[in-house]
């Protein structure tokens, strides 16, 4: 090999090795194989690539997420999603960490790095890091991610869509069945308190010191965890959600799966209340309703109930979902892949997850580029249930990125691109317009320079170590 280029290489194939080296799966032909030769970078050499930029654009979707572009010597650029509500400083803080080193070592890289992403949005940078190096991999080799990662178990990726909830049942009943009618298999929805919290006689809480204490964010005991707010819900809270949920069930039918979401801050005794006031409506999990490490609470709540339990959006590496697997704590885990360290760490703790019983949905709220990095992690990960997406009714969205067929979402399903890297390439017109649309500064978040953080230096090592060319004779 070191003898021929990539051209003369891939000539060399027969078509049949051609073929899977670049991905294709359905039939080999010989325009496949031209395929192949005209899609790799046949000008590049994977082994001389090196990284020597990072910049940030903010993407105009709900979220509003930043995301990194990584340019090389090699004029190939790879991007990656800073998860939403992060901070772009995450993955800047990297950047002088990651010049010089070739991205095709994505796991040596994530090694690197990953001690300066934590749980939740801090993951943020490292993630973003990591997706941006294996969408320049895949580049460079000319073979989409999911090869990469070993293979693809399907070809399109279940999706449902984050669905603007209501209190009133109607509505929200007709919002999901408007769902299913464009051909979603899926359904979620937020349910819990804050449902009820306006009707008298329905929550027992603490007044916040004057502050109305029906209100669930921005007030001192959404600032703790679950168990220290002293909220509680009453027998005729739990019977108006129980009423609300089966107004639902109705008008969405009971053949289709129906999860739920989002049920506010109390404590286990009354999660596992209202767990099974619910257990009749065959619901397909319950999500999040305490905090994912207190893993005994979960046991706890598996074992009161019939409902699938689920969490771990929030979750960074797999050692995060060991205990909740080990002790049987949920039946489904939900990693955010730009939380729980990107591709390669997802697909292992959706094979963690198997060796465990528990299947694996996945959390995504970003734009188009954490979309398809996700697409590609999901295709490569057998256990794999369904994907979560916030900005199906954003109009714009899929004008943000080209490379893939359009529409992106047909009856539920996106199909799992075959091209190199993610498959897609980003529309900085259309990014900018919609920046514009909302008034976002360009000169500072459409890939500005970033000099300032070349040169920042800092002992990263978590070890005591001696410098022999210095010790004292």
């Amino acid at each position: 090999m070191n003898t021929l280029n990539r051209r003369d290489w891939l000539k060399g194939m027969s078509i049949g090795a051609a073929v899977s080296a670049a991905g294709i799966r359905n039939g080999v032909s010989a325009e496949d194989a031209e395929a192949v030769r005209g899609r790799v970078r046949t000008a590049s050499e994977p082994s001389k690539l090196r990284i020597t930029d990072m910049r940030v654009v903010r993407m105009p979707t709900v979220m509003g997420p930043y995301v990194i572009r990584l340019d090389t010597n090699q004029g190939v650029s790879g991007y990656g999603e800073v998860r939403d509500g992060s901070s772009p400083t995450y993955a800047l803080m990297l950047k002088n960490r990651i010049l010089g080193e070739n991205p095709c070592h994505v796991d040596r890289i994530f090694r690197k790095i990953k001690q300066f992403g934590h749980h939740a949005r801090q993951a943020g940078g490292v993630v973003a890091v990591e997706m941006a190096c294996w969408d320049l991999a895949g580049k460079a080799w000319g073979v989409p991610c999911w090869q990469m990662l070993g293979g693809s178990f399907r070809d399109q990726i279940r999706m449902y869509a984050d669905t603007t909830t209501s209190r009133d049942p109607e509505v929200m009943g007709t919002r999901l069945k408007a769902r299913r009618e464009k051909g979603f298999t899926f359904l979620k929805m937020d349910i819990g308190i804050q449902l009820v919290q306006q009707i008298e006689g329905t929550i027992t809480t603490p007044s916040d010191r004057g502050m109305d204490p029906r209100s669930l964010y921005g007030r001192p005991r959404a600032q703790v965890a679950h168990p220290f707010t002293a909220t509680r819900i009453t027998e005729k809270g739990l019977k108006k959600i129980q009423e609300y949920v089966g107004r639902v069930r109705e008008i969405v039918g009971w053949d289709i799966p129906l999860a739920s979401d989002h049920f506010g801050h109390f404590a286990i005794e009354d999660g596992i209340k209202l767990a099974q006031a619910l257990d009749p409506f065959n619901l397909a999990w319950l999500e999040d309703m305490v905090p994912w490490f207190y893993t005994d609470q979960y046991v706890r709540l598996r074992d009161a109930c019939k409902t699938p339990i689920l969490t771990g959006e929030d979750i960074y590496l797999k050692e995060g979902f060991l205990p909740l697997f080990e002790k049987k704590a949920i039946a489904i885990c939900h990693p955010d892949m730009m939380s729980s360290g990107g591709l390669l760490e997802t697909k292992k703790i959706g094979d963690l997850a198997m060796e465990h019983g528990v299947a694996m949905a996945m959390h995504m709220a970003g734009s188009p580029v954490g979309l398809f990095g996700s697409i590609h992690c999901a295709a490569a990960t057998d256990n794999f249930l369904v994907m979560e997406h916030h900005d199906v009714d954003t109009p714009g969205y899929e004008d943000l990125v080209t490379g893939v067929p359009k529409p992106i979402f047909k009856d539920g399903f996106i199909q799992v691109p075959d091209g190199p890297g993610f498959g897609i390439e980003l529309n900085e017109e259309a990014i900018k317009e919609g920046m514009k649309k909302r008034r976002w500064d360009l000169e500072k978040w459409f890939f500005r320079k970033t000099d300032e953080w070349n040169e920042e230096r800092a002992n990263d090592r978590l070890w005591s170590f001696l410098d022999k060319s210095s010790a004292v004779a």
